[in-house]
């Protein structure tokens, strides 16, 4: 199986002319405000796709690390990686952003981003059992769906990725996945036998749920 490489911490070209592009764009937007519907199209047409995101957290990172240190949990997130990265590829999608314990990946449809969050449920409930708590690896997963701007490889933007953010980070539990409306509308007739239930709002106003059976 794939090991999880340590984090880059370097900006590839092609991501740096892209961040170079969208600057020069947004200084445009900014210095001609009754030309801003033209200079939003060309930012569309130049970095906007159609993208399912996902967006994983680990569960218990503050009571690890004060209990069993930062090490320990360095190695969770390692064996983590080691885990999502293969099974992200493999559904088709890529990882944009590896940062602390989390991981921010795309895919090009919603039900390649559905499938590799349930096989990441199943691939750590096929480590977990034996293991004392603090060698448990649990995921919160949130998804959302969507037009966002993809800025090179190394950043993603959006509405739907902040959306998945705060459903992976704040609101799921270990295990859950939590996907946005979008999302949810997305894939309740590409994929009928999935079933879903409510689950509150993000961001005070929209609506979200939790997959409980695909």
């Amino acid at each position: 199986m794939q090991t999880a490489e340590p984090h880059p911490t370097h900006v590839s070209p092609e991501s740096a002319n892209a961040a170079a592009d969208l600057a020069r764009l947004l200084s445009q937007r900014r210095a001609e405000p009754t030309n801003r519907a033209a200079i939003d199209a060309a930012i569309d047409t130049r970095f906007g796709r159609t993208q399912a995101v996902m967006f994983t957290d680990l569960v218990g990172f503050s009571r690890t690390v004060e209990a069993f240190g930062i090490l320990h949990f360095l190695q969770l997130i390692q064996e983590a990686e080691t885990l999502f990265l293969p099974l992200i590829a493999q559904y088709g999608g890529r990882c944009v952003k590896r940062e602390g314990d989390s991981l921010l990946a795309l895919f090009d449809t919603p039900t390649h981003a559905m499938a590799c969050a349930q096989a990441m449920n199943q691939a750590t409930q096929s480590v977990n059992p034996g293991r004392s708590p603090e060698e448990r690896i649990e995921v919160c997963i949130g998804l959302g769906f969507g037009r966002i701007l993809c800025i090179g490889d190394d950043d993603a933007w959006g509405a739907e990725l902040n959306a998945a953010s705060k459903l992976g980070e704040e609101m799921a539990k270990g295990g859950e996945v939590l996907v946005t409306g979008p999302f949810f509308e997305a894939v309740r007739d590409a994929v009928p036998k999935a079933h879903f239930a409510a689950h509150g709002k993000v961001f005070g106003e929209r609506p979200a749920y939790r997959l409980v059976a695909a």
